[in-house]
């Protein structure tokens, strides 16, 4: 996956939890996965595809970060458990973030269509991706706690 890729991502994700949440993030070094398992609780995923590269985005949180950061966005008490509710706000962070990448891309001169998202709850659920280059983990710290995107965008 080439470099300059990964940055509408970052900004991204970045624009979304900071608006949608309020949570400040301090992003990790990245560096390539090794395995096929999801890393958090929660883990949407979304399918990337251009007449010139295709690939995905996932992002997985850990229970504990994902339910403040939900509490955030809805302005409630934290759940104490991960439910339809969490689920669907995972796969709506999915969604904004796979969007604002998309528009980030587009001033790049890509153009991307976007799958629906599918949503994976489990830790440690394998996770097996349309192309076969390496897939490269963003980590990001906030003080909800830790979680990572991972995006394999590759030339067709």
């Amino acid at each position: 996956m080439k470099a300059e890729y990964l940055n509408p991502f970052v900004h991204a994700t970045r624009n979304v939890l900071e608006t949608m949440a309020q949570t400040k993030l301090t992003g990790q070094k990245p560096h390539l996965k090794e395995g096929k398992t999801t890393y958090g609780d929660v883990t949407g995923i979304i399918g990337m595809a251009s007449e010139s590269v295709e690939g995905s985005m996932t992002i997985s949180f850990p229970a504990a970060c994902i339910l403040k950061i939900v509490s955030r966005m809805l302005m409630e008490e934290p759940k104490t458990t991960i439910d339809n509710d969490i689920v669907d706000a995972v796969g709506e962070i999915t969604n904004m973030i796979c969007g604002g990448a998309k528009a980030e891309f587009g001033k790049l001169g890509m153009s991307f269509n976007l799958a629906t998202p599918t949503m994976v709850t489990g830790k440690g659920v394998e996770i097996h991706h349309h192309s076969d280059v390496p897939i490269i983990v963003l980590p990001f710290e906030t003080d909800c706690g830790t979680f990572v995107l991972e995006a394999n965008l590759a030339s067709k």
